[in-house]
């Protein structure tokens, strides 16, 4: 069975950097891997993929410059690094796993999700 858990998450202020971690255990061959965020009110929105043993990566425009993707995989960690935080990055965070290709930017490309972890940016 495959599990996701994310940590890392917490409170900072404008500006500041975290980088959020993503445990995957009964890990299965991946073709994307992925962030998604879901901001207080609003839907569940992709923020970063990365195409699994590829450099590709794809950010929104919101992110691009300031997150980083990236995996190690021989810990089968996954990972995404926030720079220059924003308020209007204030949302819950999940990590993802794709085995099948689609939209890299869509939930329903995704077979296994994790619990979600909160990130708080303040002004």
């Amino acid at each position: 069975q495959v599990k996701l858990q994310e940590s890392g998450g917490g409170s900072v202020q404008a500006g500041g950097s975290l980088r959020l971690s993503c445990a995957v255990s009964g890990y299965t061959a991946s073709v994307w891997t992925g962030w998604f965020r879901q901001p207080p009110g609003k839907e569940r929105e992709g923020i970063a993929a990365r195409r699994s043993g590829t450099d590709i990566t794809l950010y929104p425009n919101s992110v691009r410059g300031r997150f980083t993707i990236s995996q190690d995989e021989n810990t089968n960690t996954l990972y995404l690094q926030m720079d220059n935080l924003k308020p209007e990055d204030t949302a819950i965070y999940y990590c993802a796993i794709s085995t099948r290709g689609g939209n890299s930017m869509t939930e329903s490309t995704y077979d296994y999700w994790g619990q979600g972890t909160q990130v708080t940016v303040s002004s």
